[in-house]
C-alpha cells in the first residue's frame, strides 16, 4: 500500500480507502462485511470513509464492530453529517445542532472518542456556513474530530468555507466528490480551488458503481447479484447502464490487459493519477474485490495509456463543472 498527506495537512491516508455506502447493513451480512474489513485491513488500508445516513445509520455501527480490536492509532475513520437521520426538522443539514448530535451519535456507533476526519456530506444553503464551521470548529478543539471536510461542494463553496476555517484556525483538508474516467466535473475548477486552498481529493465511485470493472455486458441483464441488480444500488448505477457506455468500457480491456492489470484496477489507477486526489474509495460486497482494488496502489500510468483511455471514452466523459453535487 502506498500513502499521500491529505491535501496539505499532515494526516496521512491510504491511497486506496475502503468506504460502506451500499454495503454494511444493507447490501451484504454483517459477516462478509467483518471479512472485507478484514481483507483491506491485511492489503494496507488504513482509511476507512462512512457517514450516519448510510444504511439508516447502521453502516457506522456495523465499521465500529468490525474494527473492534484493531488498534486505534493504525487506522484513519472519516464520517460525514448533513442528510435526514431521523424524522425531526433537526434531524438533518448543517445547523449547529444536527452537527453535533450527529457527531455524537456517531462516535457511539463506531465506538471510538473521536474521528478523523468529519465531514459535510453536502452544502446548506439553508444554514448560515458561518454557524456551521463554528460547529465544526468546536468539534475540532473538543478533540472529537481531528480534521474537517467537506463532500460535493462545488468550487465557490470550498474557497467559502476555507476562508472561513482559516479565521477559526482549524484545518478544512480535503473534499470527497465522485471521479471516475466517465466523471470528470470536479478537474475544470474544483480540483483548482482544492490546490489554492490546501484540500485534498476523496473521490467516491472510482469504478462508475462498478460499470468499469467491465462486468456489465452490452445488450446482455446484469450479472446476478450484482449491483444492477440490487434494490438499493440499481438506482445509482442506471446513468451508466447503456449498451453505448457499456461497449465503450469493454474497448478498455486490452488497455488493462497490456500493463497486467484488471479493469478495476486501471480504473482506481486512473484518478490516482491525479495528483490532487490523496485517495481513491472502494466498495465491496466480497473480499477478494478489495484485494483486486487495492492492486492499483503505486501503479502509474503513462502519459500515451491516458490518451487511449480519452480516446476510447471521449464523447462519454462528463465534465461539466456545474454537475457537481448532482448525485
Amino acid at each position: 500500500m502506498e500513502f499521500r498527506r491529505l491535501g496539505s495537512s499532515g494526516l496521512s491516508v491510504s491511497e486506496i480507502a475502503y468506504g460502506n455506502w451500499l454495503t454494511h447493513g444493507s447490501q451484504v451480512e454483517e459477516e462478509r462485511a467483518v471479512e472485507c474489513v478484514r481483507a483491506a485491513l491485511d492489503a494496507g488500508i488504513t482509511t476507512f470513509d462512512t457517514a450516519d445516513v448510510y444504511a439508516a445509520t447502521r453502516a457506522e455501527s456495523v465499521l465500529g464492530r468490525a474494527l473492534s480490536g484493531v488498534r486505534r492509532e493504525g487506522v484513519e475513520i472519516c464520517t460525514k453529517v448533513y442528510f435526514p437521520t431521523g424524522a425531526g426538522p433537526n434531524d438533518r443539514g448543517l445547523g449547529r445542532k444536527h452537527v453535533v448530535e450527529s457527531c455524537h451519535a456517531s462516535l457511539r456507533r463506531l465506538g471510538t472518542d473521536h474521528v478523523d476526519l468529519y465531514q459535510a456530506h453536502r452544502f446548506d444553503h439553508e444554514v448560515p456556513l458561518e454557524e456551521t464551521m463554528t460547529a465544526f470548529a468546536d468539534l475540532v478543539r473538543q478533540g472529537k474530530a481531528l480534521y474537517i471536510g467537506v463532500s460535493e461542494w462545488t468550487a465557490e463553496q470550498i474557497t467559502r468555507g476555507a476562508e472561513l476555517a482559516r479565521e477559526l484556525s482549524v484545518p478544512l483538508i480535503s473534499n470527497q466528490p465522485e471521479y471516475s474516467m466517465l466523471w470528470r466535473v470536479i478537474e475544470p475548477q474544483v480540483v483548482p480551488a482544492a490546490e489554492r486552498e490546501g484540500l485534498g481529493q476523496l473521490v467516491w465511485s472510482p469504478l462508475a458503481q462498478g460499470v468499469l470493472t467491465g462486468k456489465y455486458l452490452p445488450g446482455q441483464q446484469p450479472p446476478e447479484g450484482s449491483r444492477a441488480t440490487d434494490e438499493s444500488g440499481s438506482e445509482t448505477i442506471a446513468r451508466w447502464m447503456h449498451d453505448e457506455v457499456l461497449e465503450a468500457v469493454q474497448q478498455l480491456t486490452p488497455i488493462a490487459a497490456d500493463l497486467n492489470l484488471s479493469m478495476g484496477q486501471l480504473a482506481v489507477a486512473w484518478v490516482l493519477q491525479n495528483p490532487n486526489v490523496s485517495a481513491a474509495i472502494i466498495g465491496a460486497s466480497r473480499p477478494e474485490q478489495v484485494v483486486d482494488n487495492a492492486g492499483a496502489a503505486g501503479v502509474v500510468l503513462d502519459e500515451d495509456v491516458l490518451d487511449a483511455i480519452d480516446d476510447v471514452l471521449d464523447d462519454l466523459i462528463t465534465s461539466d463543472p456545474r454537475r457537481t453535487g448532482s448525485h
